[in-house]
């Protein structure tokens, strides 16, 4: 990677604001458009339209990229941004870095000849953002439930990433904790942490004991029947990525308080989550030989 880049940072959160700092704090020039909302960001030009975004190495779009309706996620911005504004300002040939670039903008960044790199489909990433999602869910639950995690009887659904930096930690607070999966070999490694290893498929009637239920997994896994069985109390956390995991109208018909946690990197440890794209960036970067 050259020692001088030019970095354009569009749109996004306080992850995207301390990646901007980050990139300018490595002496690379670094501009923002459509991020705003607070304040300066150090070593930072901070532009008002996309026209110069042509000469940058890298145009680094946000996690996610886009919302509905084609509009580019910018939760620090005042108005709607459509993606085309700023794709079309673009050249052929030059690269831009997303996260969770879905099909609309992977058709939009082909019609235009644009290299497209999802940093969110890169393990690298995956696996660091498992620690501040980890904590996030930690802080969460202690600031939710009326009792400690030290002896509290927990339930993580799924054997991923997130669960394998989570479920050491809550064994470590004391917690007395179960995960459920579906492959002998991730029950066999949820054992080793000291938790107890439940198969995913064979939960019902055994769910009312747990004083917290986390899941980590993107696909229906609680629904009426499941949620019925819990008992009165429990905290249901989700951390799986849209549509989730949880019958959110079943929840609010049983009383049950659902906390849909969504992408906490950003939201307890943005400097931390910021460091982990640049990093990833800076992967994508040297792989691309630029």
């Amino acid at each position: 990677m050259r020692c001088e880049l030019n970095f354009w940072v569009a749109g996004g959160d306080l992850r995207q604001a301390k990646l901007a700092e980050l990139l300018a704090a490595d002496g690379h020039t670094v501009h923002t458009w459509a991020l705003g909302g607070g304040e300066p960001l150090s070593g930072v030009r901070e532009e008002h339209s996309p026209e110069g975004a042509a000469l940058a190495h890298c145009v680094i779009l946000p996690l996610p990229a886009e919302e509905e309706g084609g509009l580019l996620h910018t939760p620090l911005w005042k108005d709607p941004v459509p993606l085309t504004r700023l794709l079309d300002a673009l050249k052929p040939g030059q690269l831009v870095c997303a996260g969770m670039a879905g099909p609309n903008l992977t058709a939009l960044a082909a019609e235009r000849g644009l290299v497209l790199q999802d940093y969110f489909a890169r393990e690298e990433l995956a696996v660091a953002n498992a620690v501040p999602t980890a904590e996030g869910a930690i802080q969460l639950a202690m600031e939710e439930l009326p009792i400690t995690l030290h002896r509290a009887r927990v339930l993580v659904l799924g054997c991923g990433r997130v669960s394998r930096a989570l479920a050491p930690r809550l064994v470590a607070l004391g917690a007395k904790v179960s995960v459920a999966a579906r492959k002998w070999s991730d029950l066999a490694w949820a054992e080793s942490w000291g938790c107890t290893g439940e198969h995913i498929g064979q939960l019902a009637g055994w769910l009312c004991g747990y004083d917290l239920v986390i899941n980590t997994v993107p696909a229906p896994v609680l629904g009426e029947h499941e949620l019925a069985d819990l008992k009165d109390g429990c905290l249901v956390m989700d951390l799986a990525s849209k549509p989730g995991g949880v019958d959110l109208s079943a929840a609010a018909g049983l009383g049950i308080k659902v906390v849909w946690a969504l992408s906490l990197p950003g939201k307890v440890a943005p400097v931390t989550a910021g460091q982990c794209i640049q990093t990833t960036i800076y992967n994508i970067l040297h792989e691309l030989g630029v």
